[in-house]
């Protein structure tokens, strides 16, 4: 096989790949932001209920509390083991950290792809040819940035929200 053949089909196959990666960055942008308003929102349904929660951890009664989905999911399941405790939680996490790292991925794609037309257009002195690929290239990463800032920060404070919640698990317990 004629290796000319095969670098040409891979570029004029990696062109196919704009749309697709540009319509993913559109989706995860609306996610992140939905993902930011459910934060938002469980937010102020934890700091509502945080009294009531705290009382009951001290008192070591199990009682469904809005807000505490590793909790609630230990009250509701009573003989749950704590592996399976800890995947209950990794799996609320998991759009959030699936999105965080894909983000920046799809960006630097977005990036590479208009590269080559615009390399090309540098070698025919075609300055508006590099300009137009740039303007997309530099767009789509900052984009996948903003996506992974948006999605990082609650996937990080509710991997610690679900921590301490399955510390308290262990102290109604009695571990």
């Amino acid at each position: 096989m004629n290796i000319f053949l095969l670098e040409g089909l891979l570029a004029n196959l990696s062109g196919y790949l704009m749309t697709p990666v540009l319509i993913c960055i559109v989706l995860l942008l609306i996610y992140s932001i939905y993902a930011m308003g459910r934060f938002a929102g469980l937010f102020y349904v934890r700091r509502k209920n945080a009294q009531g929660y705290r009382q009951t951890i001290q008192i070591k009664e199990r009682k469904w509390y809005s807000g505490y989905p590793i909790h609630n999911y230990f009250v509701n399941n009573p003989k749950a083991c704590e592996d399976e405790l800890e995947v209950f939680a990794l799996k609320k996490l998991e759009n959030l950290r699936v999105v965080t790292r894909v983000a920046p991925m799809l960006g630097l794609i977005a990036t590479m792809v208009p590269m080559g037309p615009a390399l090309k257009a540098l070698a025919d002195g075609n300055i508006q040819g590099i300009s137009e690929s740039l303007i997309i290239a530099f767009a789509s990463v900052i984009w996948g940035l903003v996506i992974a800032t948006l999605t990082f920060w609650p996937a990080s404070v509710k991997k610690r929200w679900f921590a301490a919640e399955l510390i308290n698990i262990r102290k109604l317990r009695g571990e």
